[in-house]
């Protein structure tokens, strides 16, 4: 059976941004696969990866290297709605800008909806019970 392992962001500076989502979610750098045009962050059930913008040629993805707007989303679930609130403003000082303030779904999650420092979507969320 398949799983997620990797989700993979195209960013402008892969330490900066790597370094966001460490500082926020205390997340670890798997410093064994570091190079200079990656960073992978492990997220203890799967990983984010960083690629720099000369991944697109290694991949042969040169054609979408200019394309713009959101093509993900992540997401960090957090064990009660109190993470999510002490959590936004950590984000919030690392970088991040706010988008949604906190708020129960109509799926019955409590979550924040927020852009990290290079505009990509990302929420975190309390799955209610």
């Amino acid at each position: 059976m398949a799983h997620l392992s990797y989700v993979n962001i195209f960013a402008r500076d892969i330490v900066a941004l790597s370094n966001f989502y460490q500082q926020v979610f205390g997340f670890q750098e798997i410093e064994s696969i570091r190079s200079p045009i990656f960073r992978g962050v492990d997220t203890r059930k799967s990983c984010i990866g960083f690629n720099a913008p000369e991944a697109y040629e290694l991949l042969q993805l040169s054609q979408f290297s200019e394309t713009r707007g959101v093509k993900f989303l992540l997401n960090f679930d957090v064990d009660t709605k109190e993470a999510v609130d002490e959590l936004v403003p950590v984000a919030l000082a690392a970088g991040a800008t706010l988008l949604k303030a906190p708020y129960e779904t109509y799926y019955h999650w409590y979550q924040a909806v927020l852009l990290d420092p290079e505009g990509n979507v990302f929420r975190i969320n309390n799955v209610l019970p």
